[in-house]
């Protein structure tokens, strides 16, 4: 058995131990960010359509309690030239 073999091999297992963590300096700026008018004006028109409403029962419950008592009519006439209009309007396009 080689004892120096085995010597060499265990200083190349040798690490000296981890020291503590050195201070650094502290940095002399600070990272700021401004925000737009524009930017702020978006924030409030997103937070005002977020609280609002998906539907509008005031304008959809008339209709819906009408149907649901049977007198709810649409004119064949009306529907047809609302139909004519969105059709005519998608060959425009």
């Amino acid at each position: 058995m080689r004892i120096d073999a085995y010597a060499q091999i265990q200083q190349v297992y040798n690490t000296k131990k981890a020291t503590g963590a050195q201070k650094t300096a502290k940095p002399s700026f600070r990272d700021a960010v401004q925000i737009s008018s524009q930017g702020k004006d978006f924030q409030f028109a997103k937070q005002a359509v977020g609280a609002a409403p998906d539907v509008r029962t005031e304008m959809t419950d008339p209709i819906k309690n009408s149907m649901q008592a049977g007198t709810y009519h649409v004119s064949d006439s009306d529907f047809a030239d609302k139909l004519l209009e969105k059709y005519s309007a998608l060959l425009a396009q």
